[in-house]
């Protein structure tokens, strides 16, 4: 069933609304993703992001999305071709770094509610004239920080962002502070050493300490 941007970024706030942090996750090995996706939702973080940049990555959503209470979508999600893909594995929305009239298309057409980036004004413009008021601010730290997008967001006040890229758990806060920003796409909560490692248990601190972060 389709979608239309209006109702995809109500569905995004619904989803930012929940956590300050959606975990950004890159994973290798299929093998990790139920007990990864299992020790972010025990710490309070249940949408989760996983990246279309490894092979694994269609199998990763499968299994996430099987985790109770987890909410999985697909990241890196740029062609109509990578639509299709988040979709069969499952995925309940998409992000991408940036928007496309193909990716939009493909994503409203899929029904797949879509978390479109931007970096300047006229980008987020075009977005809002679409219907989109929900987006991701990427690269965030690169293109100025929270600074950039406290001054962005000033004369559009109506639209919302998700800061990612450069988010850690230092400047988080300032970013979260800011009243167009109700949550930060960040990669700190999983650390590649302590998946690799199996270290559920520290991953689960990382996440709980991550709800603690915003004002």
């Amino acid at each position: 069933m389709a979608i239309d941007p209006a109702a995809a970024s109500r569905r995004m706030r619904e989803l930012a609304a929940l956590a300050p942090v959606i975990p950004v996750l890159v994973i290798e090995d299929a093998a990790r993703a139920r007990p990864l996706a299992e020790a972010l939702v025990a710490g309070g973080l249940p949408v989760l992001e996983v990246t279309l940049r490894t092979p694994a990555a269609p199998e990763v959503i499968r299994e996430m999305s099987r985790v109770p209470g987890a909410i999985v979508g697909a990241g890196t999600v740029i062609t109509p071709a990578d639509v299709r893909i988040a979709q069969a594995a499952g995925a309940r929305f998409a992000v991408s770094p940036g928007a496309t009239d193909a990716l939009l298309d493909a994503c409203e057409a899929a029904g797949l509610p879509l978390l479109p980036g931007a970096a300047t004004a006229s980008e987020a413009m075009a977005l809002l004239a679409r219907g989109y008021d929900m987006l991701k601010f990427f690269p965030a730290e690169a293109v100025g920080g929270a600074a950039a997008l406290a001054a962005l967001g000033a004369p559009l006040p109506q639209i919302s962002f998700c800061p990612t890229g450069g988010v850690s758990p230092a400047n988080a806060p300032d970013y979260l502070a800011l009243p167009t920003v109700p949550c930060v796409g960040g990669s700190w909560v999983a650390p590649k050493p302590q998946v690799a490692a199996g270290d559920w248990d520290a991953i689960r601190a990382l996440a709980e300490h991550a709800r603690t972060l915003a004002p």
